[in-house]
């Protein structure tokens, strides 16, 4: 695949004369590489392939339990299922001690003080959606509004979604400045920000935007809301972390991924791991770098995990359902 890091702004100065104008900032994006569609699915497809045996699956279900936000996100959420639900983020299998934590918790804002009553300092965070999730169709100061009543309320990370309209229109400084602003109002707290890249259409523009995001100070880039289909692909997947490798090479900066919706196997999570670490590197098999957005994906790890701590099958009604 092309590597699009001698683009890339490498310093201050250059990325603020790439932002300095609509015209400018289309004309780095639309100067990246294209992203070769057949090379891409092609090569997604082979990683997905690989087979991942005994210690090092063991050691891969583990590491895949570690980088998932358990997540939920419906209009029918209660504080008891969120407290439901941060409980086994914080001990996946009460049966095991030796079962590590999940990463996260991920909540609309109005659930976040629940949810921080019961992590409290356990060290897994709490990532609220903000910026009018799902759609990103709100005014500037809404979004804003939203995203500090999130971190207020206890919120570590911020899964913001940008204004599609808006890229696809290419008003991509438009896009830009919010993120920007997003950022700033997220504090001390770490930023997602989502493409949804089921409405983005080409792989090209999902490279765009991943740029797009990182340049304007992004912590993460994320596939989806969950809400669209189709949400996280490997080849989808495979343009960001390619995207990601090129920005550290060019700017000496990491920048996390995470895809999500649609991850709901332990097959599917190691398929992604193992593209994580042929595509990026192996610096990013952290949670710190990688995470799964996934609700389902958790009690596939565990059972799997069962299965090969006992050689048995618990059955799905062994763990609790989310």
């Amino acid at each position: 695949m092309t590597s699009s890091s001698s683009l890339a702004p490498a310093t201050d100065a250059d990325l603020a004369e790439i932002t300095r104008s609509d015209s400018s900032l289309r004309r780095f994006l639309h100067g990246l590489p294209g992203v070769d569609q057949v090379g891409a699915e092609a090569r997604a497809a082979s990683l997905g392939t690989r087979s991942i045996k005994t210690t090092a699956k063991e050691y891969a279900i583990d590491l895949a339990i570690r980088m998932v936000d358990l997540t939920t996100l419906e209009g029918q959420d209660t504080q008891g299922k969120v407290r439901a639900l941060a409980a086994k983020a914080k001990h996946p299998d009460p049966a095991d001690p030796t079962c590590p934590s999940a990463a996260a918790v991920c909540v609309y804002p109005d659930l976040v003080a629940t949810a921080r009553e019961v992590l409290g300092d356990s060290g897994v965070n709490i990532a609220a959606v903000a910026t009018a999730f799902p759609s990103g169709r709100a005014a500037l100061d809404i979004k804003l509004a939203d995203t500090q009543d999130a971190v207020e309320a206890g919120a570590d990370e911020i899964d913001m979604v940008i204004d599609r309209g808006a890229f696809l229109s290419g008003r991509y400084l438009q896009v830009f400045e919010e993120i920007v602003a997003v950022r700033e109002a997220c504090g001390q707290a770490h930023l997602k920000v989502i493409f949804e890249t089921g409405e983005l259409q080409t792989y090209d523009n999902v490279r765009r935007a991943s740029w797009l995001a990182m340049m304007a100070g992004g912590h993460f880039i994320k596939t989806s809301t969950g809400k669209v289909q189709p949400a996280a692909t490997l080849p989808v997947t495979l343009v960001m972390l390619e995207a990601v490798r090129d920005f550290r090479e060019a700017t000496g900066q990491m920048i996390g991924v995470k895809p999500a919706g649609g991850i709901r196997t332990s097959k599917d999570a190691i398929k992604y791991l193992v593209m994580v670490n042929e595509v990026a590197g192996p610096d990013w098999l952290d949670p710190q770098w990688f995470r799964f957005g996934a609700s389902t994906l958790l009690n596939d790890l565990l059972m799997q995990r069962t299965k090969m701590k006992t050689g048995r099958y618990s059955g799905p009604d062994y763990f609790t359902l989310d």
